[in-house]
């Protein structure tokens, strides 16, 4: 517990820290975020809500909006509204609803008829649209837009490149994985950093499910459910970037320490789909904006540990798994 919040405490004000070194340099005097009710950019908030403290900056200068789309829930909204109320920024409320029917229409996409196909078009239409407004209100406010996206979603390309959650003028969770941001926003509510209204909001959000709410159904649109449980992920990547094991190491090294919570066919299922996954997606990792570097499993910024072909494929690495460890264990 003891080395937790020293790992806590060293991270988050790495954070802190860079984030205001980058207002003091730019001669900035406010920041914009979108605020979606969810664990990246409740973290963000907290993040910067500090920094403008220590820089002796109003808080009211942190401007955050909250965008609501087709399949955004009530609970996620109101979870929003009730940090950025008890930090007491500027909130704002934009729905992009109205935009992006129009876009779909443009787009000549058969959700906008009603239909329901909700592809990657239909996603990102949404995701598009909401940076796209943060970016020409920071222009217009004089500030600039505080990116929310993590180590963990760059790694599995979990983000919608350029003008979407990809993008920002600097991003504070670039370097940090989506495993420590729940155990950071749980040492920022437990060491009390800020009032009783917005510690209770943060243990409130840690308890939602992780999703991006693109997709309207009855249940909410699962990410785990498609690129692997974030633990598992993040357990990965530290093992192929910090250490550069092969996939069958990784497997053998998660089956000790999993086991009692994942089958092996399991591990070894979300191990392939990171494997593809990250080496997919490098394209992305190429082009993200500055952020500060946290952990000692490294960031993927190539201009720090990370550098590497877009068009390298996975292949090398699944045939290594493939040969190497079995498909099942008897």
């Amino acid at each position: 517990a003891a080395r937790r919040d020293r790992d806590c405490y060293e991270a988050y004000n790495i954070q802190v820290q860079g984030l205001a070194k980058r207002i003091e340099a730019t001669n900035t005097k406010r920041v914009v975020i979108g605020i979606s009710g969810g664990l990246d950019s409740t973290h963000a908030l907290i993040v910067a809500a500090r920094a403008f403290d220590q820089l002796q900056l109003p808080r009211t200068s942190i401007i955050g909006v909250t965008m609501p789309g087709f399949a955004t829930g009530e609970a996620s909204k109101s979870q929003a509204w009730a940090l950025m109320k008890a930090l007491g920024i500027d909130a704002r409320e934009v729905s992009i609803e109205p935009l992006a029917q129009r876009m779909l229409e443009d787009l000549d996409h058969p959700a906008a008829r009603g239909e329901p196909v909700y592809d990657i078009a239909y996603e990102n239409v949404q995701a598009g649209l909401r940076t796209d407004y943060l970016f020409r209100l920071a222009n217009k406010e004089g500030g600039f837009v505080v990116g929310t996206g993590d180590l963990s979603e760059l790694a599995l390309g979990w983000c919608t490149y350029g003008v979407g959650d990809h993008m920002s003028h600097y991003n504070v969770n670039g370097g940090a994985p989506k495993t420590l941001i729940q155990y950071l926003i749980r040492w920022v509510a437990d060491s009390k950093l800020f009032d009783a209204a917005a510690s209770q909001t943060l243990l409130k959000i840690l308890e939602s499910e992780i999703s991006p709410e693109l997709i309207p159904g009855d249940e909410p649109q699962s990410t785990q459910a498609i690129v692997g449980p974030y633990e598992l992920q993040d357990f990965n990547l530290f093992w192929l970037t910090r250490y550069g094991l092969a996939p069958s190491k990784i497997l053998f090294l998660a089956w000790t320490a999993w086991r009692d919570k994942y089958s092996y066919a399991e591990l070894r299922k979300w191990l392939e789909v990171f494997l593809t996954r990250f080496f997919a997606n490098q394209y992305k990792r190429s082009a993200v904006p500055n952020g500060p570097k946290i952990v000692s499993g490294g960031a993927l910024s190539p201009r720090g540990d990370w550098r590497a072909p877009s068009d390298a494929a996975a292949t090398t690495w699944l045939k290594e798994l493939r040969a190497n460890s079995p498909q099942k264990l008897d």
